[in-house]
């Protein structure tokens, strides 16, 4: 075994890096003998450095990131600050002066992966990343290495822990979105602001990421169709229990029949509750990765927290730090094919629509008629009524995602509909 310690910078010393920090400590030993060499923890950037960070040296915390990547004797940077800048320049600052880089941010990787992918390339460094998808599951390496002789056609999966909770209350307790986002907050599984959450930012940002890796090609966050979960109502949560689904925020990447294209989005949808995802609970997560060899594969685990997400950036360091030692680097980014993404409008989807219409004759017939004239196919229709007023919940056989959609704005100009009172689309089948 090597004596001389791979040095580490971390920057960021939140719940996960402290978390990291704690690991890299207490399970020194065994991290020594895995890599062959024993790390040392160089320096910790932060921007209070007042805060007591138990387990720590003081000494080798600063405010000055820069400064820290810039040293020239750091042979690992973990990035776990998130957002953009300063991460961005500090990664790339990190491979100039000779270091390789693992980091857990999804927003910027989604963004500007391919950009850190090209610098990583130009300095001989290594990128890492598993943390910044699904936590402690491990998933990035698979879709990377394990699979890379297969060819990947679908990923589908629950990949936030904090929509995943609030879906799962609303449909075990009954309880409407902002009551079970209430109890996500004061369980700590909510953020104070959970727009990126709950408006389906970061699952955009994983899927981006996943979409690139599965499919050998770029996707952005911008590629990728996005709906949140903030208009989910507890009336569509019961609805999907008379049809035997339940309703979850799905990440769904696909290759297209002909190979030609890809789609990347994500959405509520329902599923069958016999299907494997609807039995996900709480906050946690599970992908689906079906591929030509292999078939069907499950991940499956907890998403999210300081311990789980720690779990993944250590695997990385080991990763990055025995390839140091062996003076190579592991797998970069793979995007030969150059698939365009598709947009939603062509993406072939499924939907559960329900509308609040007259309770008189012919109002079926009108509503059928609709559907024919955007070539959209029905496959089940159930009505009910009521001194004057019905609800009409209709499910379709799958069709392009604009011809659902033309569907139901004609669906809105008819007199006898008076309103639509739920959209949702319908996957897992």
């Amino acid at each position: 075994m090597r004596t001389r310690p791979l040095k580490v910078a971390l920057l960021g010393c939140g719940v996960v890096g402290s978390e990291v920090a704690r690991i890299m400590t207490t399970h020194a030993d065994d991290l020594a003998a895995r890599i062959g060499a024993p790390v040392e923890l160089a320096g910790v950037a932060v921007r209070r450095p007042s805060k007591v960070r138990e387990g720590i040296d003081s000494a080798l915390i600063t405010t000055d990131a820069t400064a820290l990547v810039e040293r020239g004797d750091i042979d690992v940077v973990v990035e776990v600050i998130g957002g953009i800048e300063p991460a961005r320049t500090l990664i790339t600052t990190a491979f100039e002066n000779g270091a390789s880089v693992v980091s857990a941010n999804k927003a910027l990787l989604a963004e500007d992966g391919a950009a850190l992918h090209a610098a990583a390339e130009k300095y001989g460094r290594d990128l890492y990343y598993e943390a910044a998808v699904a936590g402690a599951i491990p998933l990035v390496r698979p879709l990377r290495e394990s699979l890379a002789g297969d060819k990947v056609n679908r990923v589908l999966g629950i990949v936030n822990g904090t929509t995943n909770f609030i879906l799962d209350k609303m449909d075990t307790s009954g309880a409407g979105y902002s009551e079970a986002l209430d109890e996500a907050t004061a369980l700590g599984y909510a953020e104070a602001d959970p727009t990126a959450d709950v408006e389906g930012f970061d699952a955009a940002a994983k899927a981006a990421i996943l979409a690139g890796i599965a499919f050998h090609t770029r996707v952005k966050i911008g590629d990728v169709h996005r709906e949140g979960i903030t208009e989910v109502t507890a009336a569509d949560i019961a609805s999907a229990r008379r049809m035997g689904c339940t309703v979850k925020l799905l990440a769904i990447c696909e290759r297209a029949a002909d190979g030609a294209s890809v789609t990347a989005r994500v959405h509520p949808a329902m599923i069958p509750l016999s299907h494997p995802l609807a039995s996900v609970r709480e906050a946690y997560n599970a992908v689906f990765v079906e591929a030509e060899a292999a078939g069907q594969l499950m991940f499956y685990g907890p998403g999210a927290g300081g311990s789980p997400t720690a779990s993944a950036v250590l695997g990385d360091l080991v990763a990055v730090c025995r390839n140091k030692l062996g003076e190579a680097t592991g797998p970069g980014e793979s995007a030969y094919t150059r698939l365009p993404v598709s947009p939603m409008g062509e993406v072939v989807t499924r939907y559960h629509i329900s509308l609040d219409v007259a309770d008189k004759p012919g109002v079926l017939a009108q509503v059928a008629t609709v559907f024919a004239e955007q070539g959209v196919s029905i496959d089940t229709v159930r009505q009910q009524g009521k001194d004057g007023e019905a609800s009409l919940v209709v499910v379709t056989h799958r069709a392009p995602d604009a011809a659902l959609s033309g569907t139901v704005e004609a669906l809105r100009k008819l007199d006898t509909v008076r309103g639509v009172a739920s959209i949702m689309r319908v996957e897992g089948e």
